[in-house]
């Protein structure tokens, strides 16, 4: 079982993306950076230490959200110019969203930035908390909060490769369906190079 210590560890020496990402991928962020003009966000990858086994905690994002709407995500947003860093954005976001109090995570590391084709450069920040925890969603943001299991998450085996169509342009992208739960996308795709980091 991973420990707080262990992962903590393993996030202290992160390797440049070019050593986490496939070919396509890297070329798809590289291609992102110099079209597009970036906005700064943070997401909160939490690691909630159950007694049965660590999980990570996500959510659904509300059906009535301009972007993304119904999709699996983390807690977080963007990065506010009153923002101290990408880490207190990433909280600030996740107890605004969830109710998650700042106070009850610890960060212990950060993954390298990931480029979204909707216009971000997020920040993926590494937390741990220990249970119980107590979530208060907020309903115009959030319509789910629930936690996967993380071995299964740093599982490759559950790691899939899909392509469909974007703005009329094929594309290529990451997801884990998890108990009628589709994850995909950039949260799939923060998650694999997690899991590559977490594998080292």
């Amino acid at each position: 079982m991973l420990t707080r210590e262990a992962l903590a560890a393993r996030l202290r020496d992160v390797p440049p993306l070019e050593g986490l990402m496939t070919g396509d991928d890297m070329a798809r962020q590289r291609t992102i950076q110099s079209t597009q003009a970036l906005r700064p966000a943070a997401v909160l990858l939490l690691v909630v230490n159950q007694a049965e086994g660590p999980t990570v905690l996500l959510t659904r994002r509300a059906a009535s959200l301009a972007d993304h709407a119904g999709q699996v995500s983390f807690p977080g947003g963007r990065v506010e110019e009153d923002d101290k860093s990408p880490a207190h954005a990433a909280l600030r976001e996740a107890e605004e969203e969830v109710g998650l109090e700042a106070s009850r995570v610890e960060v212990i590391g950060e993954l390298p930035h990931y480029l979204t084709s909707s216009g971000f450069r997020v920040h993926p920040i590494v937390g741990w908390t220990e249970p119980p925890i107590k979530v208060a969603p907020d309903p115009q943001e959030v319509s789910e909060v629930f936690e996967v299991p993380l071995a299964f998450l740093l599982d490759a085996r559950n790691h899939r490769r899909e392509n469909a169509l974007y703005r009329g342009q094929p594309r290529e992208f990451w997801s884990m369906p998890w108990e009628g739960r589709y994850i995909w996308g950039a949260t799939a795709g923060m998650l694999v190079t997690f899991q590559r980091i977490v594998a080292r």
